[in-house]
This record gives C-alpha cells, sequence and structure tokens, in this order.
C-alpha cells in the first residue's frame, strides 16, 4: 500500500486547519493514549472521522514529514531506563520538519508522577558541531540528567504524520505512519511500513467520536516508543525482554498488512 496514494485522497475531504489556528487547541487536564493499527484500519478511521475533525495543513500539505535523531549514552542509559520502566527518564533528540526545514533540539522528560515535559531550542541544520555550540551545552545542563560529552547520536527515524483536531478545540489526533530506522551504531535499518501509530491528546473526559470509534472497533491502548521499538528492532543483542511481546505483536501486524 502506498500510504500517499492511498490516504491524500481521504484527507482531501477533510476542512484544513492551519497552524496558526492550532495555537488555540489549550487542554490544559490533558490525558494522551496511544495506539498501534494496521493502515487499513486507518483508512476506516479517517473516513469516519471526516464530519468531526478538520486535517492539520501545511503549505498545502496534510502528510508531513519528520526527521528525528536520538542521542544516548555510550552505554544507552536512556533506553535502558525506558526499558526497565524507570519512573524518571528521559529522550534527547534532533527532530527535522522535512517541508519547512526546520530543526529543533529537545529533551522530553517524564517524572515519577506521570508528567511529561518537553523544552527544546531552535538549531541551524548546517551546524553539525551543535552538541559543542555554548548555547546547546547551557540547554543541557539546565535541564537534561546527562551531561553533553555524554551524548552521542545513536538512532534515527523518518515518517509521514497527519494531525487532527475536533470541531470543539478540546482534542488533537496524529497518526503516524510510514516509520523507517536506522541504527547509526551498526547502520542496521528496518521499516514499519504496514502500520500506524495513533495518539489521542484530549482535554479531560471530554467526548471523544475517534475514541469511541477505537472501542467499536476494538483497538486497544497500546504503549509505543519510536526510539524504544526502532533500537531493539535495529540492536537483537540489546536488552529487550520486556518489549518482546510488543515487537512480536506489532511485526505480526505489519507482516499481515503487507502481504
Amino acid at each position: 500500500m502506498d500510504v500517499k496514494e492511498t490516504l491524500n485522497p481521504i484527507l482531501e475531504t477533510f476542512d484544513p486547519i492551519t497552524l496558526e489556528e492550532m495555537k488555540s487547541v489549550q487542554m490544559m487536564n490533558r490525558t494522551d493514549t496511544k495506539y498501534v493499527v494496521g493502515l487499513s484500519s486507518i483508512v476506516r478511521l479517517l473516513n469516519l472521522a471526516v464530519t468531526d475533525y478538520r486535517v492539520q495543513e501545511v503549505d498545502t500539505e496534510t502528510l508531513i514529514g519528520y526527521r528525528t535523531v536520538y542521542y544516548d549514552t555510550t552505554d544507552q542509559a536512556m533506553y535502558i531506563a525506558h526499558h526497565n520502566k524507570r519512573s524518571t527518564r528521559e529522550k534527547i533528540r534532533l527532530r527535522t520538519y522535512v517541508s519547512s526545514g526546520l530543526t529543533f533540539f529537545e529533551i522530553k522528560n517524564k517524572n515519577n508522577h506521570g508528567r511529561t515535559d518537553k523544552k527544546r531550542i531552535k538549531i541551524e541544520i548546517e551546524n553539525h558541531d551543535f552538541l559543542q555550540a555554548e548555547e546547546t551545552r547551557t540547554f543541557l545542563k539546565k535541564h537534561a540528567l546527562y551531561p553533553p560529552e555524554a551524548l552521542t547520536p545513536q538512532l534515527e527515524n523518518a515518517f509521514h504524520r497527519i494531525t487532527l483536531v475536533n470541531r470543539g478545540m478540546t482534542e488533537r489526533l496524529t497518526i503516524d505512519t510510514g516509520l523507517q530506522f536506522h541504527n547509526l551504531l551498526n547502520n542496521a535499518h528496518r521499516s514499519l511500513e504496514g502500520i500506524a501509530i495513533i495518539e489521542l491528546k484530549r482535554d479531560g473526559r471530554t467526548p471523544s467520536p475517534m475514541y469511541d470509534q477505537l472501542i467499536k472497533m476494538h483497538i486497544h491502548t497500546s504503549g509505543f516508543s519510536k526510539y524504544c521499538i526502532g533500537y531493539a528492532l535495529t540492536d537483537p543483542g540489546i536488552k529487550q525482554n520486556l518489549f518482546k511481546e510488543r515487537i512480536r505483536h506489532i511485526l505480526k501486524l505489519n507482516s499481515k498488512e503487507l502481504s
């Protein structure tokens, strides 16, 4: 299934929403829920969502390209913390929005209360030594658990994202498709072209047409870290016992969708 050829005609039937309008989507008591589904389910969900949701449009595009490089320590401390389900953990990444060329260096911290806090600074993409820049080092020292000299690029991924917003502006939904992973240490490549990752972000318990449809389709919540799953898929030797069942399900679904 060609993702763009399949999904673009459906997305064209949605009313668009601009980035400027998106700024008004304020969710102070937000709940985030993730789902892993096959692309065939995405087609069905989008067709059902067209009356209740608008699609984010950037320069006439609704399938927005993302590219991300994740940083970690030489002993993969951040990966291991996530694998071992530590309540406090961190991700450090360089994210590029392909269509605009904008790049941000981001730190995501999750505390023992389950709250996620993200900080970021803009980076000039041509500056390959940005980790050595004073601004970056100051940023890391202020917000990160790990010092700049401990970090190296470990994993790269690429995907396309659809963002839907409900008409009441109380809910945001992202759908990531065409996942590709490149391990920067061993040069291994893996892809998950047959699945999509849905993340539903809504204001408290506000009614959600998409949430109701997911229940009707018997699609259950499923955690999915692009960094951890991508790393586990591209490095069989890394600790991944607690991910094995999830990876088995993901690969089975991916294979079924592509057959």
